[in-house]
């Protein structure tokens, strides 16, 4: 559904009324899970996409405030968690607004060295945080599982990138030794929707939708997602990656960015854009 300004006004009037006052603007947003709107100042409303994305409220009203504390970068805090009405049919939430802008692929920011250390960090810290009681992840199954899935996706993409080239990666990726150790708190999906960056630096990570336990290798889609070939290789050696993992990593982001180019090659360019740009970073 095409959510307008005035229907999210009407919704903080209604359950909020405390913030009615405050201005609704869109956020030009190119994310498939929540449609974005800055309220006032220093706040944003998330309104969900799908009945999938309405899932991920509750998720990150209960782990956020948990997991902020301990991370190095601002992550947005829940402030409020609407409920559905004849309205809007799904939960939807209210949390602090947080400066910066989305990477493009290939801009300044991803052939920054401090991005990449900043993103290393990030993932370093976030694997620390004590997995007690933690849901898996969202991508929290083998890399092998995918296989069925990420090769009809190639098949879809005939004469959209190298089949041959990118067949060759996928089976590469699956040759690494799977993850046998105990699951640590991942992301799940650093690409540009989800991270802000202000002069070459992290300056906050958001949606946190796909968060929870799973293979480390998950939050190493970023140094493809996120970086140019030199800060690459930054990344890996600040998160000391070694050969099993980076290779799964690199799995992980090719298999999501085939997914997500077949998927959104017609209704998002912005998405297949950047998948395209990720398939092009693993096969050259």
């Amino acid at each position: 559904m095409i959510v307008e300004p005035s229907l999210v006004h009407s919704l903080i009037a209604a359950q909020f009324p405390h913030w009615a006052d405050l201005p609704v603007e869109a956020v030009g947003a190119s994310g498939t899970a929540n449609a974005i709107y800055r309220l006032g100042a220093d706040k944003a409303v998330r309104l969900p996409r799908t009945d999938g994305s309405a899932a991920d409220v509750a998720t990150e009203h209960r782990w956020l405030p948990r997991l902020a504390g301990q991370l190095p970068f601002p992550v947005p805090l829940p402030l409020a968690q609407g409920a559905p009405d004849k309205t809007f049919p799904r939960p939807w939430s209210v949390c602090t607004w947080l400066e910066g802008t989305n990477p493009g692929p290939g801009d300044a920011a991803s052939s920054s060295d401090l991005l990449a250390a900043d993103l290393a960090e990030f993932v370093l810290a976030l694997r620390r945080i004590a997995p007690e009681d933690a849901p898996p992840a969202y991508r929290s199954e083998p890399l092998a599982s995918r296989d069925a899935a990420t090769r009809e996706a190639l098949a879809t993409l005939g004469g959209v990138v190298d089949a041959e080239a990118v067949a060759a990666a996928w089976k590469d990726s699956l040759s690494a030794p799977p993850f046998t150790a105990a699951p640590v708190w991942v992301h799940g999906d650093l690409q540009p929707g989800n991270v802000l960056v202000a002069e070459g630096r992290l300056a906050a990570v958001i949606d946190f939708g796909c968060t929870g336990l799973a293979d480390p290798a998950v939050d190493l889609i970023a140094a493809w997602y996120l970086l140019t070939a030199g800060a690459r290789q930054t990344f890996r050696t600040a998160v000391a990656a070694d050969d099993a993992t980076w290779t799964r990593g690199r799995g992980w982001a090719l298999s999501i960015a085939l997914l997500e180019l077949a998927h959104y090659r017609e209704s998002n360019p912005v998405m297949a854009r950047i998948a395209a740009h990720v398939i092009g970073e693993i096969v050259t």
